[in-house]
């Protein structure tokens, strides 16, 4: 015995489900246009009593930098008083900023990070 399955039931358009103009009876959609995402660049702030060495090491662990970039960020930091550590969208410049500050509180040094509007 076959069972009957309404036509309106049925999981895609078939050669029976054409108009008169021979269109099939399923809409297109079409997507909306994203916009992308605001960057934000994360900057390290200088200051007399954080060690480069913890400094370096926070640009290694929370930024993937290799050892040579992480020093030469440091040292720019250092003499500038301010380095990018890199730009990311919104939520991943917000993470890196609150990991650096926990890091920075738990070794009980003032270094500073802040994020900015690309």
């Amino acid at each position: 015995m076959q069972s009957f399955v309404p036509p309106a039931v049925r999981a895609g358009p078939e050669d029976g489900d054409r108009d008169a103009d021979g269109q099939s009876g399923v809409a297109t959609k079409t997507r909306p246009k994203t916009k992308k995402p605001s960057l934000y660049r994360v900057l390290l702030l200088n200051d007399d009593y954080t060690p480069m060495e913890f400094v370096v090491a926070i640009l290694e662990q929370v930024f993937n930098k290799s050892r040579e970039e992480a020093t030469r960020i440091m040292l720019h930091v250092h003499n500038q008083g301010v380095g990018e550590c890199g730009v990311y969208p919104f939520e991943v410049a917000e993470t890196k900023v609150t990991h650096v500050m926990d890091a920075a509180r738990r070794n009980q040094h003032p270094l500073q990070c802040v994020m900015e509007k690309q």
